[in-house]
């Protein structure tokens, strides 16, 4: 659930209730390609419940992704067609937002995209410190303990991120 930790504990309780609201609750069934090799994303997901597989090329998974995490979230800051493909391996629930309904909330309301972006930013600061110890580099490298911590600042926040996941899930199960 370390996406969700990310960009819940930077928005706020009002941000999370709009993306509830912007967004659709869908069924997927394993198999399902939710982003395609080489296209363009049109939608950002939040899985509420399942499993997907992000694929390189060759088919191989580089990671699975459960309950928490976030996919499509790159093509807001880069919209340059994917790298990779994103399957669902297990029967999912998804929260389903338009990349262009987002991009209209971030260009109207200048506190939401401060906090969107500065919660995109984290997120992909982390995902590099795990990517270069992967390879080899840097603490990472030497801790495997060190990729599950959290900085300071979050961690102060981690608790009001939960609590804002399990309201949009109980809000979008009712």
């Amino acid at each position: 659930m370390r996406k969700v930790l990310f960009i819940f504990s930077v928005l706020s309780d009002g941000d999370v209730e709009w993306l509830a609201g912007a967004g659709e609750r869908v069924h997927a069934d394993p198999g399902m390609v939710l982003i395609a090799l080489a296209a363009r994303v049109e939608f950002v997901y939040f899985v509420l419940d399942g499993q997907l597989a992000i694929r390189t090329r060759s088919g191989e998974i580089l990671r699975t992704l459960e309950s928490g995490e976030i996919v499509g979230e790159m093509s807001l800051v880069d919209p340059a067609p994917t790298t990779v493909s994103v399957e669902v391996t297990k029967e999912s629930t998804l929260l389903r937002i338009p990349d262009a309904v987002l991009r209209d909330r971030l260009a109207a309301d200048l506190g939401f995209a401060s906090r969107f972006y500065r919660a995109l930013c984290v997120f992909l600061a982390d995902r590099m410190r795990q990517t270069t110890g992967r390879l080899g580099y840097g603490a990472g490298a030497e801790d495997p303990h060190a990729r599950d911590e959290l900085n300071e600042e979050l961690l102060d926040t981690v608790h009001l991120a939960g609590a804002r996941f399990d309201r949009m899930l109980r809000r979008l199960a009712g």
